[in-house]
């Protein structure tokens, strides 16, 4: 399957939020669009569709899923009771890349994606290598015993700066093993920085 293999960076400039680790120092330093015109030009002011797609597109490359997955989703949420918008954020969220990450054991979705991918990772004691896997209410998601020494999984461990852990999850301080407890309340998804409100009306047209 493709994926988003463009510069992260770039991306993160052109969108106004870190995608990564790296986008989140460089931002700090150029905290405008990219280009040659990008430190003079004036900052466009979106408005109905553009500011849609946008949010969009913000959301994809936040949580690195392609245009047809993207969609899919959102379809999923549509079926579901309560609030469509809540819905997507939340089975985006339960992804289990997103997992990995939220507890700490990758500095960003790119590189947890790629530990599931791999095989580093099980739920409730069986390997899982499926980085759209949805997690549920009770299970238990862990480093692999054998995969422990993985460099990437401790450089996330030992980094300076890691996610905060959410409050749906919880993660054993000295083991490489966590749960999730529930599903992510109205709070932690407001704490995504998507405004999941704008996809549904961008959808609904």
């Amino acid at each position: 399957m493709a994926r988003n293999r463009g510069p992260v960076v770039r991306r993160s400039r052109r969108l106004g939020m870190a995608l990564d680790p790296k986008s989140e120092r460089l931002l700090d330093k150029r905290p405008y669009a990219p280009g040659q015109h990008g430190k003079t030009q004036r900052p466009r002011k979106m408005l109905g569709y553009a500011l849609q797609m946008q949010e969009k597109q913000r959301a994809r490359f936040m949580y690195d899923v392609l245009e047809r997955q993207f969609r899919t989703y959102y379809e999923r949420a549509a079926r579901q009771p309560g609030v469509v918008g809540d819905n997507l954020l939340t089975m985006l969220e339960r992804r289990l890349d997103n997992v990995v990450f939220r507890m700490g054991f990758a500095v960003s979705r790119r590189q947890a994606r790629q530990i599931v991918n791999h095989g580093h990772v099980q739920v409730n004691g069986g390997k899982v290598d499926i980085p759209s896997y949805q997690v549920a209410d009770g299970d238990v998601v862990e480093i692999r015993e054998r995969s422990r020494e993985h460099g990437g999984i401790r450089l996330a461990l030992e980094a300076p700066v890691s996610p905060s852990l959410p409050a749906w999850l919880e993660r054993a301080s000295d083991e490489l093993r966590g749960r999730v407890l529930a599903a992510p309340s109205k709070e932690d998804l407001e704490n995504t920085q998507i405004n999941a409100q704008l996809i549904v009306e961008l959808y609904s047209r």
